[in-house]
């Protein structure tokens, strides 16, 4: 049996499916995930963020919200999560002032779209997300960024917990090795959110929010 096969059976990997009120949301897509010269620099980020870029511009040609996020600390103690940054000395990267914390290109918020400042791994953790995506009607998340194993895991298991659907694209997620990305992708579409293409994304947030169909 096969290791999908083996979760199938025992009740793993169903599927959550897709509502109707859509968002997206990019997970710290910032240059220190794609610049070379960073200590954080995944290969295929860049590839990544192309996605990222094709799902923003699906999302406002169909009036889809899109929601960033960014992670910023005062100065480069991190003292707004002292444990973090004691566990991830790289966090220091993400200190008031160095560009690689800014957004990747071709990234870019456009004017009005949210963007979530945090100083932990989820967009959920000590923000406003959750309140602002109840206030807006927002039932599925379409999620993508920085780093698979880390952000973007723990974003879209804090999205199922405040009651959101997840869609984790898979080519719109990057991390530093093959294995990790694989296997946290393999995880989360096993029992927290639904693991979906490019293609199906793109598909689903042309139809725009009120009209997204369910499997």
């Amino acid at each position: 049996m096969s290791l999908m096969d083996d979760y199938s059976a025992a009740g793993f990997s169903r599927r959550l499916g897709w509502g109707s009120r859509p968002a997206v949301l990019l997970v710290d897509p910032a240059l220190a995930y794609t610049s070379p010269s960073s200590p954080l620099f995944l290969e295929t980020g860049p590839a990544a963020a192309l996605s990222m870029a094709a799902l923003a511009s699906a999302a406002r040609a169909a009036g889809v919200p899109v929601v960033w996020t960014t992670v910023r600390f005062a100065d480069e103690s991190c003292s707004e999560a002292p444990l973090f940054a004691a566990k991830v000395p790289a966090l220091k990267a993400f200190a008031a002032g160095n560009p690689l914390g800014g957004f990747a290109p071709p990234l870019e918020p456009a004017p009005g779209e949210f963007v979530v400042v945090k100083h932990y791994a989820s967009a959920f953790a000590g923000t406003s997300l959750a309140a602002w995506l109840a206030s807006h009607s927002i039932d599925t998340l379409v999620v993508g960024g920085y780093s698979t194993s880390g952000c973007v895991r723990a974003s879209a298991l804090d999205a199922l917990q405040h009651g959101f659907r997840p869609m984790v694209v898979r080519e719109a997620c990057a991390d530093r090795a093959a294995a990790p990305h694989e296997s946290n992708l393999f995880d989360l579409d096993a029992k927290y959110a639904d693991v979906v293409t490019l293609a199906e994304s793109l598909t689903r947030l042309s139809a725009g929010s009120g009209t997204t169909p369910h499997p």
